[in-house]
C-alpha cells in the first residue's frame, strides 16, 4: 500500500459560519499530483487554506502529512507547515532582501542555524528550479515566471512531504504558465507529491492528471475523457 499524506472523511469546511463545502472524502499518496479545479468562490481556497491550519476543520475527519486537522492546535500550526511546502499565486516574496535572502530567513526561522548547511540547501533548491545563477538579485529584478520558481524553491526548503500549490499559474502569462508547470511537473517525477489548485484548464489537458472539481458545495473527482 503507497503511504497517505492526506486524506478527508465526511468532512465539511466552513468559512466563518457559511459551509463552503460539505462531506467531502478524498485521499493522496505519497508521489501523486492532484488538481483542484473549480469556478471562483466554489472553496478551493477554503479547501487549501483548512489544509494548511488556516481554517479549522470543525466537522468531519482529516489528516495531512501526520497530523489530525481535526485536533489541530494553534502551536501545531508551525510545526505541520513545516512539512508542507506552501506556493502561493502573488509569490509572496519580501522586496527588501534578495533571493538568497528570502530563503535564508525561511530556513533560519524553522530552526536552521548552520551557515554551510544554509549555503547548500539554498543552492540545492535554486538548482532544482533553474534559479542557480539568481540569489544576489531582489524579487523586483525578476520577472513573474522567475518569482513563482523562487516561491516554489522556497516550498522545497524543508523537504516537504507535500507541496500546496495554489493558483500557482494564476498571475503569469501562458507561456510562463507551462514553463512553471514544466518545474512543478518535474518536481513529481523526482517523488514530491502536489497538490495544485488551479483555473487554468489548458494546463489540464496538457499535463493530464487526477483531477479534483469544487461544484455545489461538493468535492468529486472527474474522469477525464481519453482523447
Amino acid at each position: 500500500m503507497s503511504e497517505i499524506v492526506l486524506q478527508l472523511k465526511d468532512a465539511s469546511i466552513f468559512q466563518g459560519e457559511s459551509l463552503v463545502l460539505s462531506n467531502v472524502n478524498i485521499e493522496m499518496h505519497k508521489g501523486d499530483f492532484v488538481y483542484l479545479i473549480g469556478k471562483t468562490g466554489t472553496g478551493k481556497s477554503s479547501f487549501m487554506k483548512t489544509l494548511y491550519g488556516d481554517l479549522e476543520l470543525t466537522k468531519g475527519e482529516g489528516s495531512i502529512v501526520d497530523f489530525d486537522l481535526a485536533s489541530l492546535k494553534e502551536k501545531d500550526i508551525p510545526y505541520l507547515r513545516r512539512k508542507l511546502g506552501i506556493v502561493f499565486q502573488d509569490f509572496k516574496l519580501l522586496n527588501d532582501r534578495t533571493v538568497y535572502g528570502n530563503l535564508e530567513f525561511v530556513l533560519k526561522a524553522t530552526g536552521w542555524t548552520n551557515k554551510e548547511d544554509i549555503k547548500t540547501k539554498i543552492e540545492d533548491v535554486l538548482d532544482k528550479v533553474d534559479m542557480k545563477t539568481m540569489g544576489y538579485k531582489f524579487p523586483y529584478e525578476l520577472s513573474g515566471g522567475e518569482q513563482q520558481r523562487i516561491a516554489i524553491a522556497r516550498a522545497l526548503l524543508n523537504d516537504p512531504e507535500l507541496i500546496l500549490a495554489d493558483e500557482p499559474t494564476g498571475n503569469l502569462d501562458p507561456q510562463t504558465s507551462i514553463e512553471v508547470m514544466e518545474v512543478l511537473q518535474e518536481l513529481n517525477k523526482k517523488g514530491h507529491t502536489i497538490l495544485m489548485a488551479t483555473h487554468d484548464y489548458a494546463l489540464l489537458l496538457k499535463y493530464p492528471s487526477k483531477t479534483l472539481k469544487c461544484d455545489e458545495n461538493k468535492v468529486y473527482e472527474v474522469v477525464q475523457r481519453k482523447s
